[in-house]
């Protein structure tokens, strides 16, 4: 995306539009995955990967924008972590209200929609988690933490964390990637003929954020980043 957005940048930095404003947007955008998504079909989920490649693209020329015009601000950081926030909730929640089938005609399933909430809930947490150790230490007078203490302290411990990185598993929680899978699964569906694939993503990517928010939890506490 940085090799679009830096031709986006060339329209932008001679205009009055400021790197917050920019973040605003970005955020709207990636929100707007979540009504994407309930269109039905193939078409419902290519909206929702425009909306988080959008998202993606204005979270790239906001930051360029700032350090161009050296507009830097702690609000501006602010928004633009809520704004990753608010599009990978939305994004696992539209999956959650795609699978319930609301526009079906049928009586709507709202098991999907709780577990599409529910993976959404375990994505937050798991941000909240890495931002909270900086809150914590700021709140006990210590510095940021180091690159170095997110390592945990017990081998055992410590392959396992490099096993998950390795495998990436955690980042089908992720917005952008998960918009990606959707496309997938909905493609799935249509050969199908029915939202048995969207379904099963759901009830997966659930059990991931699940797993990964308890991991995770555990991987900071094994770690010197709390000490």
């Amino acid at each position: 995306m940085r090799e679009v957005s830096l031709r986006v940048d060339r329209y932008l930095v001679n205009t009055r539009v400021t790197p917050n404003q920019l973040t605003y947007l970005m955020t709207v955008c990636g929100v707007l995955a979540a009504p994407a998504l309930l269109v039905p079909g193939i078409a419902g989920a290519v909206l929702g990967v425009v909306a988080t490649q959008l998202y993606l693209l204005l979270d790239c020329v906001d930051g360029e924008i700032a350090r161009w015009k050296k507009q830097y601000s702690l609000g501006g950081v602010y928004l633009d972590r809520v704004g990753a926030y608010l599009t990978d909730a939305a994004v696992l929640v539209g999956l959650g209200l795609r699978a319930a089938d609301l526009w079906g005609g049928g009586r709507i399933d709202w098991l999907w929609a709780f577990l599409g909430t529910l993976a959404a809930l375990g994505a937050i947490l798991i941000k909240a988690e890495t931002d909270l150790v900086g809150v914590a230490r700021h709140q006990t007078g210590k510095p940021p933490v180091q690159e170095s203490a997110a390592e945990p302290r017990s081998s055992g411990m410590a392959l396992a964390r490099r096993a998950a990185s390795a495998l990436k598993f955690h980042r089908l929680i992720l917005g952008i990637e998960a918009s990606l899978l959707i496309v997938v699964l909905a493609v799935a569906d249509q050969i199908r003929g029915d939202l048995f694939f969207t379904r099963l993503g759901t009830a997966v990517l659930a059990g991931i954020a699940l797993v990964q928010t308890l991991l995770h939890l555990v991987s900071i506490l094994a770690s010197s980043r709390l000490r």
